[in-house]
């Protein structure tokens, strides 16, 4: 019955070709455009860890108090130098480090080579198994690396394909900005989407990866300059980089892994506690207004998800909807044209059930045809959304099985919805009355 429905479908479609070809191309473009939107939404909004986001935690201090606060009272986003070391010697939480941005360059042992200028951050050697970094080959650093500012690094799998082949440096030496530094780890491929560990200075989103990561006791030692961003209340009183160790500048990022209700709750707890140490010591001179937010939350707060892409998703929906509502017109416009075929089937005896079987089989193949041409539409527009949104951002855009599958089942589905209510109208035609006007 279903190849019968099927086969009057196409008659159908072929005695209009023009209405059959406004229908597929007002669902082809609504259906391109709503997911050509997600695709990028649905890049720049996932979890970028969901496997543990929730046990990850980012800290705020008030170490600027209500005059440096933002107008809805938020502390500032990142920690000054005192803070961020003060919270390491403490450890409270199972795993924790914080980190700042570098741009050191890399001088190839081939005296023949320029020297490479690359990212990265100095972070502590929890950082890595807190985060589930990939590795390639050997592994981070320990802690008594960091106790004792050891000249260690791990590098990325770009940066050893460029210095070493691609082949195992684990032992081997760098020299970075004039030292030598022992590589004890490789990272595999891992450049996480939105750069969800250093959201400050990332703003969330990068196409090129850390290239190389340091100790950050051995980073501060021999001087390696931040690379992030600053923000100060005051003026430095010392100039430099040890000037800005010294101050109250915000610069260092900071994140703990913290297992449970409890966990979280004891580590709240210490960061009041942290807050009233400083107030009796006569650093802070205002009330505890710490923040601990989870990733997500933490995300959120941020604002990663650029405003732009939730907009340009809103504007592809309503273009489909309007589309969609074409489409009803159309399909009403041409089920009620061949009332007098209804009226003949009816008085033969075919039920209600099977006007509705035979015009939403009509309205799949059109949302089918719709979907095809969806297809080829959301693959230019993937391709090109470079024109419109930022390179880091459109980078992520990509067209995959179940971005395709979403969109032939959008199409087909959209489009059955679509012929509901002319189906309805289509099946409410009185045989009696069509018998008789013919």
């Amino acid at each position: 019955m279903f190849a019968y429905y099927l086969e009057l479908a196409l008659r159908s479609l072929k005695r209009s070709p023009g209405l059959t070809a406004l229908m597929v191309l007002a669902i082809g473009f609504g259906v391109a455009a709503s997911m050509t939107s997600w695709s990028v939404f649905r890049a720049v909004s996932g979890d970028p860890i969901p496997w543990k986001s929730s046990q990850l935690f980012v800290p705020q201090i008030d170490n600027w108090g209500p005059n440096g606060r933002s107008p809805d009272g938020e502390p500032p986003n990142a920690m000054d130098y005192t803070d961020a070391t003060a919270l390491m010697r403490e450890h409270r939480a199972k795993l924790q480090s914080a980190l700042y941005q570098i741009s050191p360059s890399i001088v190839p042992a081939d005296a023949g080579k320029h020297p490479l200028n690359v990212s990265g951050h100095a972070v502590y050697g929890e950082f890595f198994p807190m985060l589930d970094v990939p590795f390639k080959y050997g592994s981070g650093w320990s802690s008594s690396d960091d106790a004792n500012r050891a000249m260690v690094a791990v590098i990325s799998s770009k940066l050893d394909q460029k210095l070493f082949g691609g082949a195992n440096s684990v032992g081997k030496t760098v020299n970075i900005e004039g030292k030598d530094y022992r590589v004890v780890g490789v990272l595999d491929d891992w450049n996480p989407q939105p750069r969800y560990y250093d959201v400050v200075n990332s703003g969330g989103f990068s196409t090129t990866g850390d290239d190389v990561f340091l100790p950050f006791q051995t980073a501060i030692q021999v001087g390696m300059s931040n690379d992030g961003n600053t923000n100060c209340n005051a003026v430095p009183k010392e100039s430099g980089f040890v000037g800005l160790q010294h101050s109250a500048c915000v610069w260092i990022a900071y994140m703990a892994e913290l297992d449970d209700a409890a966990a979280v709750t004891a580590f709240r707890g210490y960061l009041d506690g942290y807050a009233r140490d400083q107030q009796q010591a006569g650093r802070f001179g205002w009330a505890s207004n710490n923040r601990l937010r989870n990733l997500p939350t933490w995300l959120d707060n941020q604002h990663v998800v650029p405003s732009d892409t939730k907009v340009s998703l809103l504007v592809a929906l309503g273009l489909l909807l309007v589309c969609l509502v074409n489409t009803v017109g159309l399909l009403l416009a041409k089920f009620l044209r061949r009332s007098s075929e209804i009226g003949v089937r009816r008085a033969l005896g075919a039920p209600r059930a099977a006007i509705y079987a035979q015009f939403l089989t009509e309205a799949g193949m059109v949302g089918m045809a719709g979907g095809v041409l969806g297809l080829l539409l959301t693959g230019a527009g993937v391709a090109s959304v470079g024109w419109v949104l930022p390179k880091d951002i459109a980078a992520l855009a990509r067209l995959d099985v179940s971005l395709l599958a979403l969109t032939l089942l959008v199409a087909v589905v959209a489009t059955m919805l679509a012929g509901l209510y002319p189906t309805f109208r289509a099946s409410r035609v009185q045989p009696a009355w069509q018998l008789k006007s013919n």
